[in-house]
């Protein structure tokens, strides 16, 4: 058990009986009382965000998650399947439970699995992917590096802004973090 002012961003507590990642964190002192901890929180079982504001002295429990490297094999239908690179034991993770890490899912594609109880609640990408650009508007003549962006629709589905030089069929790289362009495979 911790205290509520010693909660950081990315720790994973327990709340209402289930384990919830803390997205941000402010502390709040108002000028007459006591000092408050207003958290936003996302529940890994369910997926739902959660606003609390906890006693600056209340307990609270930290939630202990087996991290394990998994590699991304396949999918059928509403189900994709990882494999544990250790055991080699497979896991099968709905999409719904992977939510918008599922474009970044390509064959042979290492990830980090959080489990909880024996049940995954949560998977890390990579923080650099490598796509294909499978559509995206033509190149305008006169355009530079420099030049505006233009949106791409890579092989897994997901849309990010490029620059207005590069073309469909080439490879790029993505910060996973914030869907961001980094640079064209060469």
């Amino acid at each position: 058990m911790i205290v509520a002012t010693q909660i950081k961003e990315g720790m994973t507590i327990i709340y209402n009986n289930s384990p919830c990642k803390v997205l941000s964190l402010t502390h709040v002192t108002p000028g007459k009382g006591r000092g408050m901890v207003q958290a936003k929180l996302r529940d890994l079982a369910t997926g739902a965000s959660i606003e609390y504001r906890f006693r600056s002295d209340e307990k609270v429990k930290r939630a202990t998650l087996e991290q394990h490297e998994v590699e991304y094999l396949y999918n059928t239908g509403n189900e994709y399947y990882f494999m544990n690179t250790e055991t080699f034991e497979q896991t099968a993770i709905t999409k719904d439970e992977l939510g918008d890490n599922v474009f970044y899912l390509k064959p042979n594609v290492k990830f980090q699995i959080e489990v909880y109880n024996g049940n995954p609640v949560g998977i890390e990408p990579p923080m650099v992917i490598e796509l294909e650009i499978k559509e995206t508007p033509p190149h305008l003549k006169g355009a530079t590096a420099s030049s505006s962006l233009k949106p791409a629709t890579l092989e897994t589905g997901l849309v990010v802004n490029i620059p207005s030089f590069i073309e469909a069929g080439e490879t790029i790289r993505i910060d996973t973090r914030d869907n961001r362009y980094i640079e064209r495979v060469r």
